[in-house]
């Protein structure tokens, strides 16, 4: 009985196995219908699909599979179990006889062999004892495998559930159009989402996120940062274009692109503000405005300028940050008249590469104060050595809220025409010294 178990065992183990230096300036599932196969995130704007429907397909394809197979261990396993009773009433048997002998009758050749016997009777109870504990093992493993197909069953059905809804190739983009964000809320759109617009000198229309308040201010959205779902060590071509994704619920990460902001901050006579809003780990929220915000064009290396620090309550990161390890600390990391920079065009003031260092566009200085392009961390709170290679502070930081060893949880940069700016005492900021410009 014994060399018929083993290979069983085998067996069932095999069909198992197959189911289951100079210094820096800051210091230092189911439908049936497939998913178009169109339906693929690139760096593209506006490109979206639910990517279940193919997890769907895949577990209907293999789970009658899968089924079949448990059953069959099952029905192995049962014919094990009861095989094993067998040999066990037969040993039993076979000692009481042995005993029964040896009681009866003086020590004869028999009586040897019966011993003989009885030896490999032991032997052989004892290898029946290490495959019961085998088939325990697979019991066990039987019953895991089984709560892993409910769980996974369980999945399908949701999945199935969210994949009668149909894949979308396609985003929806707002039928009002104008020079910017503002305009468009000025033609009466209300709502928040994508927008085509076309600022005065750009040659064709291009995709921006806006956003549209109840006070009917159009803010048009230059660069978000929600999950470090998007990779900001990207080359000048890159930055130039813009890169990431656009989306109309407002939950993906982008910039827009350095040649876009160019031709949306220059072409009004009304100066725009540029607001950037922070969120930290703990969901403390802060901003900070700057008023005739500029980005100069390519062949000045798209140059930012601003006039000045307008309000807000994250501090004026912008105009550089004593860090305490040098007294030019503040000096050398403002970044008004800053030319941008990436690995590959350093334009910075550093002996060394800002952008290289830090892995990431931005206007460095030597280097920077406030960084909204840099590292995502999560958690927020990281090392020089979390910073690799250089170790120098790379994070999403902003100095004059959270120190540099500290990055952001989320951003946003956005402008919008100073005379739509609100002040404090509930006047609009910015129309006594431009109110003769009228509205944008």
């Amino acid at each position: 009985m014994a060399p018929s178990l083993l290979p069983t065992a085998v067996g069932i183990l095999m069909l198992f196995s197959l189911s289951s230096a100079q210094t820096r300036g800051d210091g230092i599932l189911v439908s049936n219908q497939a998913c178009p196969s169109s339906c693929t995130k690139s760096d593209q704007f506006g490109t979206y699909c639910p990517t279940t429907c193919g997890v769907a397909d895949y577990l209907y394809k293999y789970k009658p599979e899968v089924d079949r197979d448990l059953d069959e261990m099952d029905r192995i396993l049962s014919d094990i179990a009861n095989q094993t009773k067998g040999a066990d009433a037969t040993v039993v048997y076979m000692k009481d006889s042995v005993t029964s002998a040896q009681k009866s009758s003086s020590p004869d050749q028999y009586f040897k062999k019966s011993s003989s016997m009885l030896d490999d009777v032991l032997r052989f109870e004892k290898s029946i004892i290490t495959q019961e504990e085998q088939i325990n093992e697979l019991l066990s493993a039987l019953d895991s495998n089984k709560k892993a197909m409910l769980d996974l069953k369980q999945l399908s059905l949701q999945l199935e559930q969210k994949c009668k809804e149909p894949c979308k190739d396609t985003v929806e983009i707002k039928p009002t159009t104008g020079k910017d964000c503002q305009d468009i809320a000025n033609k009466g759109a209300t709502a928040s989402g994508l927008y085509y617009v076309k600022p005065v000198k750009a040659t064709e229309s291009f995709l921006v996120y806006c956003e549209i308040d109840t006070f009917g201010r159009g803010f048009t959205v230059l660069q978000r940062r929600r999950d470090g779902s998007v990779d900001f060590s990207k080359d000048w071509t890159q930055y130039k274009e813009g890169f990431g994704y656009l989306s109309p619920d407002d939950k993906t990460e982008f910039w827009l692109g350095n040649e876009k902001i160019h031709l949306l901050s220059t072409q009004s006579s009304i100066p725009y503000v540029l607001r950037i809003e922070l969120l930290d780990w703990e969901g403390n929220k802060k901003y900070a405005d700057y008023a005739m915000f500029k980005v100069g064009p390519e062949v000045d290396m798209y140059r930012l300028t601003y006039a000045y620090y307008h309000g807000g309550d994250a501090g004026d990161a912008f105009d550089g940050f004593d860090f305490g390890d040098d007294p030019s600390d503040k000096f050398y990391t403002s970044h008004n008249g800053m030319q941008f920079s990436t690995a590959e065009k350093d334009n910075d003031k550093f002996q060394g590469n800002c952008a290289l260092q830090d892995g990431s566009g931005w206007w460095m200085n030597r280097c920077h104060a406030g960084h909204l392009n840099g590292k995502y961390y999560q958690g927020g709170k990281y090392t020089e050595k979390d910073a690799g290679e250089y170790g120098y502070d790379n994070g999403i930081i902003w100095a004059t809220w959270h120190s540099r060893w500290y990055s952001m949880k989320e951003t946003t940069m956005k402008i919008i025409p100073i005379n739509r700016i609100v002040g404090g005492d509930g006047q609009q900021a910015g129309v006594k010294q431009f109110g003769q410009l009228g509205d944008n």
